[in-house]
């Protein structure tokens, strides 16, 4: 029952990083670095971890009676704390890496870390409520891990690349991640109103179809990109 349960924790952040990972068809990342930035992504659990705890010391949580302090708590403290964590393994460890060679890499480092993040996250879940939990995760909590990354990776991708816009779009993916998780997880903090708790599966939808259009926009520049500068190169 143990090594079903943590399959079940495990199976759909390994299935997703594989699936980018495919979708990188140009020119792929050393796996090493993948595997540690998967590794990556599970330490950064600890940065929330002691956000939170310091928050709830405070008596700060969500609240169904008080709408304003589960914003709060959803926004600032649990979205905050968590994409924060994801964003400094990508910033400090995988952008100054020569590896990343193209846009489309900010996403595959993202989700890379993004779904270490999102396995520890699972793995935790499921030994703490049982496989009924991680099978609900496999298919909505993980997939969402991996949009907030695909967004964040989206921008860092472009900022490797522009450099004189780079704060901004570093800047820029990180709040998308935030607002995006945030949102998510404001309407399922509420929990006793279904039509309000459909606001999250509603914000997973609009992530999706935003992390698609992303993917597809960064492969479709990476390949231009490439192209123009093996081009230069032959100059």
């Amino acid at each position: 029952m143990l090594l079903q349960a943590l399959a079940i924790a495990i199976a759909p952040g390994i299935a997703i990083s594989i699936l980018i990972y495919m979708l990188d068809q140009r020119e792929r990342e050393p796996v090493r670095l993948l595997v540690r930035c998967f590794l990556l992504g599970v330490l950064s659990v600890g940065i929330p971890l002691l956000m939170q705890l310091y928050a709830a010391s405070q008596g700060w949580g969500a609240s169904s009676e008080h709408l304003w302090q589960t914003a709060i708590f959803a926004f600032g403290i649990v979205g905050l704390s968590e994409e924060l964590g994801k964003y400094i393994m990508l910033r400090f460890y995988a952008y100054p890496k020569r590896a990343f060679s193209e846009p489309f890499d900010g996403i595959v480092y993202s989700v890379m870390i993004g779904m270490g993040f999102a396995t520890a996250e699972n793995i935790a879940y499921v030994m703490q409520y049982g496989i009924g939990t991680g099978l609900v995760r496999m298919f909505i909590s993980v997939p969402a891990h991996a949009t907030f990354a695909i967004l964040m990776g989206y921008y860092v991708g472009l900022a490797k690349f522009i450099p004189q816009h780079r704060r901004t779009l570093l800047l820029t993916g990180l709040f998308w991640a935030i607002a995006f998780h945030g949102a998510f997880d404001f309407f399922l903090f509420i929990g006793d109103n279904m039509f309000l708790m459909a606001g999250s599966l509603l914000s997973f939808y609009i992530a999706i179809r935003l992390s698609i259009r992303a993917i597809r926009y960064h492969r479709e520049v990476s390949g231009r990109w490439k192209e123009k500068n093996y081009n230069k190169g032959e100059e």
